[in-house]
């Protein structure tokens, strides 16, 4: 996650799949300024409580809106792709989405 971040991002919120935290990544959040929108994770004989769970609905509403349009994207394009030869990458923008590929 560090390696996507950016100054551009600083103040910003960053919503994610749950499966980007823990301490490590909090200390990542902190270092790039970014404000922590991901939902919080229950664990064994430590569950989430009612407003763990209220924040986490509020949180995935914004989130599963935003994945509604990248999934609109990703099936308007039909697979569209572009490949290149040889080592060079080949960038191609197609109905808003740019897509990298190697052979």
């Amino acid at each position: 996650m560090e390696q996507l971040l950016t100054e551009k991002d600083e103040g910003q919120p960053l919503y994610a799949e749950s499966a980007y935290t823990g301490e490590d990544q909090e200390m990542v959040y902190k270092k790039k300024k970014v404000i922590n929108r991901i939902n919080e994770k229950g664990y064994r004989n430590n569950p989430l409580t009612e407003e763990q769970k209220a924040n986490n609905k509020e949180k995935s509403r914004t989130r599963a809106r935003a994945e509604q349009v990248f999934g609109f994207l990703e099936n308007s394009m039909q697979d569209s792709i572009v490949r290149t030869i040889g080592i060079v990458i080949d960038t191609a923008k197609i109905g808003g989405e740019i897509r990298f590929f190697e052979n």
